[in-house]
């Protein structure tokens, strides 16, 4: 970490890598000769041209998406997509929502102002999603447009341990808070989706990688920036895109590559992840909130189980140089998001501050 910088474990925006912020420091004024910064950039100039091109080949190459998925650098967030996916999708207007925590019922119930037949093919809200379902309790309509999951929850701290099989149907996925952590088979999705703000770059990005043959599919009344079709003819230019985000997503995917690709990103958050949960399972003062079964390793949920407890540890772990370890307004207690740009280093950190917090308040 550069001296100054604190150890921020925001679920989003969420830190990015320091090499990266180096690099946009260095060609924030001129980008390689050009006499200007991507924030001044025309998005139709041949500079900024191979800007795009480039981010786009390197989303392909690090996460190996097969040539039938087209690549888009969208807007709207996540949320936005909650829409967009029903709109693009929904032809016989029946679709199919697993609700596994905040996000995935949020996107249910948008979806349903557009479809017919929005079903709820299972959910844990009963349990307080401290798990996602099993494939087993998933009931699924096999004429549906699509079934949607959302692959991790920010907010509880859980994250499929599977890939949900779902047939001919296409499942459509919500990758927000676990893309690029670990290596993932895309061509098992007909849709991955997700916000940049947690491993991809900074907020106002979305990306959306869908099967071809799922293209087409729009209802007339879809808006022209979220109609997929119409975003891939024109490869993502149909609009002006957020530029900026896109250039730093190019430099964080070659970070990424840098450090040798998904496969050594998932070892490092393996570790990272283990050292905060062993501790959380070998000791008396905290509890992990998340069933084993289903944890996440970008986001980890704990509390002490006294309200007042917990909020003394927000408080003087801002002072210990961390932030943001407050848990969502939702199901309080905290939450330590340790995305894929968060050293290990961090972690350490954090367990060594949480030792000391119990050993002064048990």
């Amino acid at each position: 970490m550069m001296e100054g910088r604190i150890f921020n474990f925001s679920a989003g925006p969420s830190m990015l890598a320091d090499e990266v912020l180096l690099k946009i420091k260095d060609e924030l004024l001129n980008y390689q000769g050009s006499g200007m910064s991507v924030l001044e950039m025309s998005h139709r100039s041949k500079v900024y041209d191979d800007i795009i091109v480039a981010a786009e080949a390197k989303f392909r190459s690090v996460m190996n998406i097969p040539d039938n998925y087209k690549v888009l650098f969208l807007q709207g967030g996540a949320t936005g997509m909650f829409a967009a996916i029903a709109q693009n999708l929904g032809v016989k207007g029946a679709a199919d929502y697993v609700i596994s925590g905040n996000f995935s019922g949020n996107a249910y119930k948008e979806g349903a102002k557009y479809l017919k037949d929005a079903r709820v093919a299972a959910t844990t809200k009963d349990e307080n999603f401290s798990r996602v379902p099993t494939q087993e309790e998933l009931k699924l309509n096999p004429d549906a447009d699509y079934v949607h999951i959302c692959f991790n929850n920010t907010i509880f701290g859980t994250k499929f341990p599977y890939i949900p099989e779902t047939g001919d149907v296409p499942l459509v996925a919500d990758l927000s808070s676990c893309i690029l952590s670990e290596p993932v088979d895309v061509s098992k999705f007909g849709i991955i989706y997700a916000g940049a703000q947690k491993n991809i770059a900074p907020a106002g990005l979305s990306i959306v990688i869908i099967r071809d043959d799922l293209l087409g599919k729009a209802a007339p009344t879809t808006p022209n920036v979220w109609d997929f079709t119409k975003q891939a003819d024109k490869g993502s230019m149909l609009n002006t895109p957020p530029t900026f985000q896109i250039y730093v997503c190019k430099l964080v995917l070659e970070w990424i590559e840098s450090l040798g690709g998904l496969e050594a990103m998932k070892k490092r958050n393996e570790e990272k992840a283990a050292i905060l949960y062993n501790y959380l399972d070998n000791n008396d003062f905290y509890k992990a909130a998340a069933d084993k079964n289903s944890r996440s390793m970008m986001n980890v949920t704990f509390r002490t189980g006294n309200d007042e407890l917990d909020a003394k540890f927000v408080k003087e772990s801002i002072a210990a140089g961390m932030s943001n370890l407050k848990g969502h307004r939702l199901v309080g207690g905290m939450r330590a998001s340790i995305y894929n740009a968060m050293p290990k280093e961090g972690v350490e950190t954090l367990v060594a501050f949480m030792k000391k917090f119990a050993e002064e308040n048990a």
